[in-house]
């Protein structure tokens, strides 16, 4: 997959030898961040192993690396099951979230089910994260709720472009605190 580039970091889906920077990005997060990622409480240990299994089969991990090479947000593409839709998962550390990075990653996993000819995506998060269900929403998934969880489905349509990434607004300032 190319990389999209920025003068303080890059879009690029990691691979196995990147497991450790996907494990600390997701240890980073704090606990509202967590419970957002995760649907419900998530302790160090679950997400340690967590992120050992999104790298021992077929999920693909991308990920914004920031110029000194710590993951500061991902989005994971689990393959389709049994006639189960491809699971789509998000992660962005607070400092770094309302700068495009979401949307990017979304872009790339997208571009990845469409390369792979999956036909629809699922997002699954608690009712009460609007920020996931508006990123969904931008890129046309349609929600429904059932006890305290929403359930997106967004189709993937194999010949429509992408649009034009808009540039990443990533400030220096927010490195520098890191």
């Amino acid at each position: 997959m190319a990389r999209a580039h920025h003068e303080l970091g890059t879009i690029r889906e990691l691979s196995k030898s990147d497991q450790a920077l996907h494990r600390d990005h997701l240890l980073r997060l704090d606990a509202e961040g967590r419970r957002d990622r995760f649907n419900g409480v998530a302790d160090d240990n679950f997400i340690a192993a967590y992120s050992q299994r999104c790298f021992a089969g077929r999920t693909r991990v991308f990920a914004y690396v920031d110029a000194g090479g710590a993951v500061r947000g991902s989005a994971e593409l689990h393959p389709p099951t049994a006639g189960e839709p491809a699971d789509v998962a998000f992660s962005v550390e607070n400092d770094f979230r309302r700068r495009g990075i979401a949307s990017r990653l979304f872009e790339a996993v997208i571009a990845a089910a469409r390369y792979s000819r999956f036909r629809q995506l699922r997002i699954t998060s608690t009712a009460t994260n609007l920020a996931m269900r508006a990123l969904a929403r931008k890129f046309g998934a349609r929600f429904t709720f059932e006890a305290g969880e929403a359930t997106g489905i967004l189709p993937v349509h194999p010949t429509e472009a992408l649009a034009r990434p808009a540039p990443l607004r990533v400030a220096a300032a927010s490195i520098a605190a890191e």
